[in-house]
């Protein structure tokens, strides 16, 4: 199977099909996804919180990073892998985030790196470019409404020129979704709010499925309940074997 490309995203933008992109964390949901045809798996710094139980997602290095990445890299054959850029290395300059994003593909097995809060970076974001690493490039906040269109369309225009091959574009909104899918060329994105106004949509699988333990005492918008399956299973598991029936 034909592995996806940037300029495969790229033409699907160009022709109206909507980019279908997931964040995932390990080796089996990468096969799942990939099996199930998604376009893009981004491996998010979130796996820190979301799997990891930490309280800070800024806590996970690059050495952590290159782990899960790798991982993920295992499990595909078709999507395209992006790989979080973790907090450390843009803080300590320019250079420290060249030779991060470097590791990030060469170890970790990455197609492209995403770096969040990429608006503030422009700078960092070229460069690594220049390195020859595509750039997911996330920016947005939640006030992103009709008077907010303006300041995010150049904030978008910024990056493209920069050398982003792909946006993020988190809590669009219907009025500044739109006017920053028209002002670029590369395809925008939309996690945390993203709508269909936009070139496609990333969404946490442990969300989508309702993988995470907070889905089992709240309605959220998911796909199924798998922390339900999971806990019922879990559950006739343990009373079989306390039961002395070990015949499963």
């Amino acid at each position: 199977m034909e592995r996806v490309t940037v300029r495969a995203l790229h033409e699907m933008k160009r022709n109206g099909k909507k980019i279908v992109a997931v964040v995932g964390w390990d080796f089996q949901i990468a096969r799942i996804a990939d099996r199930a045809g998604v376009d893009i798996i981004s491996v998010g710094d979130s796996v820190g919180i979301n799997l990891w139980g930490r309280e800070n997602e800024q806590d996970v290095t690059v050495d952590e990073m290159v782990l899960v990445c790798r991982a993920v890299r295992r499990g595909t054959t078709r999507a395209l892998v992006s790989c979080d850029f973790p907090y450390g290395p843009f803080q300590q300059g320019i250079e420290s985030a060249v030779a991060a994003a470097r590791r990030l593909v060469n170890e970790g097995g990455a197609d492209m790196i995403k770096v969040d809060g990429a608006a503030d970076f422009p700078e960092a974001v070229a460069a690594i470019v220049r390195a020859g690493i595509p750039v997911f490039a996330q920016f947005g906040h939640r006030d992103a409404d009709s008077q907010a269109a303006a300041k995010f369309v150049a904030a978008a225009q910024r990056l493209e020129q920069a050398g982003a091959s792909l946006i993020d574009f988190i809590h669009s909104g219907p009025a500044a979704g739109p006017a920053v899918v028209n002002a670029v060329s590369i395809p925008v994105l939309g996690g945390l709010g993203g709508g269909p106004w936009l070139d496609g949509r990333l969404r946490r699988v442990d969300a989508a499925i309702g993988y995470a333990f907070a889905a089992l005492d709240a309605k959220t918008e998911n796909y199924a309940n798998v922390a339900q399956i999971t806990l019922d299973a879990l559950t006739a598991y343990a009373e079989d074997v306390r039961a002395g029936r070990q015949i499963k």
